[in-house]
């Protein structure tokens, strides 16, 4: 499977403010990159749950909203949302559940692991996701 890093594009606006996906479909993430690409929006992707944490953890800069999937591999959306509340450095980054779980008790348990919005994937347009990442970087 292809690996899709951060987009740095000519076009890209060069800002501080990034937004990390954490979905393992390649198709998909060619959707957000296209779109956000034309929003001016630096992105960075991760594939997995392992290298979602890794990415967090090393990074220098935080992003200031993660997208995050629930079904990973590897460690699930569930697993990463805890994780990234328990750690104080990323505690406070607005997190977006993007998932095709619809269930009321998968949207109540992200919610209370400290999601900030839980999006069904199947409900919710591109463009609509455009737009909230937008609200979230005060765009």
């Amino acid at each position: 499977m292809e690996k899709i890093t951060e987009l740095d594009t000519p076009t890209a606006k060069k800002t501080d403010k990034w937004v990390f996906v954490i979905e393992d479909d390649v198709f998909i993430n060619k959707a957000y990159a296209a779109k956000f690409e034309h929003e001016h929006i630096s992105v960075t992707f991760a594939l997995d749950g392992d290298e979602a944490l890794a990415t967090l953890k090393a990074s220098k800069s935080l992003p200031a909203l993660i997208l995050l999937d629930l079904m990973l591999p590897k460690r699930n959306g569930f697993e990463i949302l805890k994780d990234v509340r328990a750690d104080a450095r990323t505690a406070k980054i607005p997190v977006v559940v993007l998932t095709n779980l619809g269930q009321e008790t998968d949207a109540k348990r992200a919610l209370d692991l400290g999601a900030t919005e839980y999006l069904v994937k199947a409900d919710t347009k591109i463009a609509e996701i455009v737009e909230k990442v937008k609200s979230y970087l005060g765009a």
